[in-house]
C-alpha cells in the first residue's frame, strides 16, 4: 500500500467533509474481559489499562481512522511510569514515509523538535521516546486540534490531524490509574539443582 494514494484520498475527505468526515476510532468503555483492558473515554481520548503486571499499564489513545478504507492514518499512545516517573509516546504513522525527516507535534501553541523513527513495520512507522512535561503540558493547554507533520518519501509534507479535547482530564486520569496499577514483574529465581 502506497501512501500518496491513502493520504490522498484522507486529505481530500478531510477538505471536504466536517469533522465527521474522519472518525476516531475509539473503544466505548466496557466491561474488561480476560486480556481486554478497561477503557474509559474522556473527550477524544481513550483511556486503557490493561490486565498485565507491567510497571506502566495504562495509556490514553487516540486512532484515526480514514472511514472509506478503513485504514489508520495515525496513532497516538502516552503512557506513564510511575516507577520512573516519565511519560512514554508512541506515534504511528503510514509507510512510505522519509524516515530521516522525523515527525513533529504541532498545536496552535506549541512545536515539537524533530522526533525520529524508531522502527517501521507492515503495520507503519513509528516513534516511541520519552515525552518530556513540557510537551504533555502544552498538549494539554492547546487545542481543539494538533498535527502530527510528516514528509512523504517524494518530499510532499502532510499535516495528519488529531483532537486534543479532554487531553489533561484524560492523562490525570490515566497517570492515577497507573500508579494505583502499576505493578514490576517478579524477577525469576534461579533455578533449584
Amino acid at each position: 500500500m502506497k501512501l500518496k494514494p491513502v493520504l490522498a484520498g484522507a486529505f481530500a475527505g478531510l477538505m471536504l467533509a466536517s469533522s465527521g468526515a474522519f472518525a476516531q476510532q475509539a473503544q466505548q468503555a466496557q466491561d474488561a474481559g480476560p486480556g481486554r483492558p478497561e477503557t474509559k473515554t474522556v473527550g477524544d481520548w481513550t483511556v486503557r489499562c490493561f490486565p498485565v503486571t507491567s510497571p506502566n499499564p495504562c495509556d490514553m489513545f487516540q486512532e484515526l481512522v480514514d472511514q472509506n478504507s478503513h485504514q489508520r492514518i495515525l496513532s497516538l499512545s502516552i503512557a506513564y511510569a510511575p516507577s520512573a516517573d516519565r511519560n512514554l509516546l508512541i506515534v504511528t504513522v503510514p509507510l512510505d514515509i522519509a524516515i530521516q525527516k522525523g515527525v513533529t507535534i504541532q498545536t496552535d501553541s506549541y512545536k515539537s523538535p524533530i522526533l525520529k523513527y524508531r522502527m517501521c513495520t507492515r503495520d507503519g512507522c513509528f516513534v516511541q521516546m520519552i515525552a518530556d512535561t513540557a510537551m504533555i503540558e502544552a498538549l494539554g493547554k492547546s487545542g481543539p486540534e494538533a498535527k502530527v507533520n510528516i514528509v512523504a518519501d517524494g518530499g510532499k509534507n502532510y499535516g495528519l490531524r488529531f483532537f486534543l479535547k479532554g487531553f489533561a482530564a484524560a492523562h490525570d486520569d490515566m497517570v492515577a490509574q497507573a500508579r494505583a496499577k502499576a505493578k514490576s514483574p517478579k524477577p525469576e529465581e534461579p533455578a533449584k539443582p
